[in-house]
């Protein structure tokens, strides 16, 4: 039995805004419940990716987090009965068959020289989505720009991996945030299945013979994904144990509809493979929100609204942002369900630091 009931049941309480301006000062009104955290990602070029098990919590109720650097992978290798290989969406990453490539030693730049200029990312052209992996995250069944893996090669085929973005590494304005830097290049790449496991062979597009790598990657049904980076020619782990986490703060690509896909700061997703459900509380106004929030006790919850098939649910909906300011939304909260069926309420609290920084996301939360 995991620690949560001990500590989080505690009900820490902080004084918080209604209204959840970053940029007002603050207006007293009564104690929210729940235990505050920060989400830690960075800043304005948001740096990091934060995934968080709201059950596993310290001696003071503080719920495990583990975190890494976006850039530190590249590739997702799913480790359920399908045969399923995912893009860092953090990064901006794409990919494309090759056409009639089933050798990747043959594969050379001349060869993609029109398919680089169309294998593009968060560029605002609708037919690019298909370069990008299902945003909903349903990718045991769901589409992914890599196709399910194949034994055979030729079936296989050759892709065209469009690496994304570095980090950005210079100065944001306040209240901006900079999702991306230089671009990280490109690669060929070939998948197949061996065993029950995947043969992976990659390189720059010119590689040939021992130029290409060569690398076996096993399934480990502890995990959602065995984690890659191609970058450091290394296996790395990224995400905690498949039911050891619930939601993550992440940059995120998504998709508008009628405009293609689009990259988003402060974007939280739920554990949907991991079994976590989720679904948004719209109050009646913002000034009666800390009332809504304290007062919702689990027999208000409705099991019909939780979202399994979506990643999506949080999102970039907890805030809003544009022309007139950057801020909490102050008229939502979420219940999340995770893998062992307890339920929590959580609201967002901040999306800036007290100097207007960009990329300082807190929340509260509570078991129910």
């Amino acid at each position: 039995m995991k620690k949560i009931l001990f500590y989080l049941l505690l009900g820490v309480s902080f004084i918080s805004q209604s209204c959840i301006n970053d940029n007002e000062d603050p207006v007293a009104v009564i104690p929210s419940e729940g235990k505050l955290v920060d989400a830690t990602v960075g800043g304005p070029t948001q740096p990091n990716q934060v995934w968080v098990d709201l059950s596993d919590v310290d001696q003071d109720g503080n719920p495990r987090k583990y975190t890494n650097v976006r850039t530190d992978w590249d590739l997702a290798f799913y480790s359920g009965n399908e045969f399923k290989v995912m893009l860092n969406s953090s990064i901006m990453m794409g990919a494309a068959k090759i056409p009639n490539a089933s050798d990747i030693s043959a594969v050379k730049e001349s060869d993609v020289a029109t398919l680089t200029t169309q294998v593009q990312v968060a560029n605002f052209n609708p037919s690019n989505t298909v370069y990008i992996d299902d945003v909903n995250g349903n990718f045991p069944t769901g589409y992914t720009a890599i196709s399910e893996v194949k034994a055979d090669a030729s079936e296989s085929g050759v892709y065209l991996i469009n690496m994304g973005k570095e980090l950005y590494s210079g100065s944001v304005a306040i209240g901006s945030v900079a999702t991306g830097g230089n671009s990280r290049g490109w690669m060929k790449l070939q998948v197949t299945k061996e065993g029950s496991g995947y043969r992976v062979k990659y390189g720059s597009l010119n590689a040939t013979g021992d130029q290409i790598k060569n690398v076996l990657i096993d399934k480990n049904t502890a995990y959602n994904y065995t984690f890659f980076s191609l970058k450091n020619n290394k296996q790395v782990t990224i995400q905690p144990e498949k039911n050891k986490w619930d939601i993550c703060f992440t940059v995120f690509t998504n998709i508008i509809e009628g405009a293609g896909s689009y990259i988003y700061a402060d974007f939280v997703t739920t554990n949907n493979i991991g079994n976590v459900g989720a679904y948004e509380v719209k109050v009646a106004s913002a000034g009666s929100m800390i009332e809504t929030f304290n007062n919702f006790k689990k027999s208000d919850v409705d099991d019909s609204k939780l979202i399994y098939k979506d990643q999506r649910v949080i999102g970039a909906n907890w805030r809003e942002v544009g022309p007139s300011g950057y801020q909490v939304k102050g008229d939502v909260f979420y219940i999340i369900k995770d893998s062992e069926g307890t339920y929590f309420k959580l609201r967002f609290s901040s999306l800036t630091d007290n100097a207007g920084e960009r990329g300082h996301a807190m929340f509260k939360y509570k078991p129910l």
